[in-house]
């Protein structure tokens, strides 16, 4: 696939846009009022290789607490602002790496100029971030609601450009796939500015994963996109594990393992789905890229085993081990995930 070209930006140490690896972003769940809080929630979002964070900033205490915040940290941070231009003002003051501010309630021209100029000279990168859900009744209502989406950002990042900023970042969310999908589609030609993917409140992880990997997905198949972050309601960490999966699923980034596993079915001898769920359970630490086979019956089992870096192909109460191709070991099935383990031990050089 190509990618859409796209200027290169840096928020913090991170380059989005250009020639960079897609970013993967989250945002924290605490209140940004409470720093111990905050502080550990984006250490454990690093840990599991998030890299930009964005914050929440409802009030002047939260814009107050991002300098606190900042200092104990060294993922990239950006201050979420919406509805009161000052809080955005006050968050550059505490030396924030970033800004999200959303047109469609942050819209007055004087008020995004003051940001705007308060953000250039300090270098700092602006996300036009248009949620459909929060446009305007009254802009432009007889249009349909994705060139309303694209007009606001448009118009947005007009009033930037007139003022000579091209630290820009844009993003187009909506709940309903087809529309995100299409609001980015409309937007990629019309301007050269990095896009930042997501499916706006996605819902629950079961269901949120799969919105989330059906808009991100196809948007990235066809070169959309520079940074994503996938909407959750769970624990961020859940939101970067997803992110990685869909960008590990078409060849854009590679960290931890994937595991192959077969759906099991009335030839499997053993428990595949117990045993799948004990080697991905154990592999949630690994940062290699590897590749794990878990494989249940003779039909499939012994080619994906030989295709990953280490699999398993079990037979009636036993298995083989494989290791690039070779069988290295047999087991019973009571020791058949320590067995794989063991070789999946031998190829984790500790990850990126």
């Amino acid at each position: 696939m190509t990618r859409r070209a796209s200027v290169a930006i840096r928020i913090g140490g991170v380059c989005i846009g250009g020639d960079s690896p897609i970013v993967v972003q989250s945002m924290t769940r605490t209140d940004t009022r409470d720093v111990s809080a905050t502080v550990d929630q984006i250490k454990q979002l690093k840990d599991c290789g998030c890299e930009i964070v964005r914050l929440a900033v409802p009030d002047s205490d939260a814009a107050q607490s991002l300098a606190g915040i900042k200092k104990r940290v060294s993922l990239p941070i950006i201050a979420d602002i919406h509805f009161d231009y000052r809080l955005a003002l006050a968050a550059l003051e505490s030396g924030v790496d970033g800004l999200r501010l959303n047109p469609g309630n942050i819209g007055d021209r004087e008020q995004v100029a003051m940001v705007v100029k308060a953000a250039k000279h300090r270098e700092v990168p602006i996300r036009v971030g248009v949620n459909a859900g929060s446009i305007p009744p009254d802009f432009q209502p007889e249009a349909p609601l994705v060139e309303r989406m694209v007009n606001m950002a448009l118009e947005q990042i007009r009033i930037m450009e007139a003022l000579e900023f091209r630290l820009i970042k844009v993003s187009l969310k909506a709940f309903d796939v087809p529309s995100t999908i299409q609001a980015y589609q409309m937007i990629a030609g019309k301007t050269p500015y990095p896009l930042h993917l997501g499916i706006t409140e996605a819902g629950l992880p079961r269901t949120g994963a799969i919105r989330s990997a059906i808009g991100i997905g196809i948007l990235l198949y066809q070169g959309v996109g520079d940074t994503i972050r996938v909407s959750l309601s769970a624990h961020p960490c859940e939101e970067v594990f997803v992110a990685y999966e869909i960008l590990k699923s078409l060849g854009l980034r590679q960290r931890g393992p994937t595991l192959v596993s077969c759906p099991s079915c009335g030839r499997a001898e053993v428990d595949i789905i117990a045993l799948a769920e004990e080697v991905s359970r154990r592999m949630e630490r690994i940062r290699t890229p590897i590749k794990v086979a878990v494989m249940g019956c003779v039909v499939n089992g012994p080619g994906e085993a030989r295709d990953a870096d280490v699999g398993i192909a079990c037979g009636k109460g036993r298995g083989a081990i494989f290791r690039k191709g070779e069988v290295v070991a047999t087991a019973d099935e009571q020791d058949l995930i320590d067995a794989l383990m063991k070789e999946v031990s031998l190829s984790d050089t500790g990850g990126p």
